[in-house]
């Protein structure tokens, strides 16, 4: 690939970030009052990581197993209202045991 191809990506990339960000400034000018859309615009981020964060749980680990069971003791612990961090890390550390204990036998 040229650099005036890689370029060319990165100007459209920008734009388009820019674009997305823009434009429901520019086109909502007065305040919403539909709940639904509140509702709707409120949980969009949530969905989004949910949607891009899931599946590759699934594909980082050498077997699905493990990376099930990860993701089963990262929910079990976010449900019952531990932090962002103790969460991920006991999630990697279940991982870890998971595909040791998977090697063992």
């Amino acid at each position: 690939m040229d650099a005036k191809t890689i370029w060319l990506y990165i100007v459209v990339m920008a734009g388009v970030t820019y674009l997305i960000r823009m434009l429901p400034l520019a086109l909502l000018r007065k305040k919403l009052r539909s709940r639904f859309i509140k509702s709707f615009l409120f949980y969009v981020p949530y969905a989004v990581l949910a949607v891009m964060t899931v599946p590759a749980i699934f594909e980082s680990t050498g077997s699905v197993f493990s990376a099930a069971v990860g993701f089963a003791a990262a929910v079990l612990l976010a449900y019952r209202g531990a932090a962002l961090l103790p969460v991920a890390l006991a999630a990697c550390g279940v991982v870890f045991c998971t595909e040791w204990m998977m090697r063992l036998f």
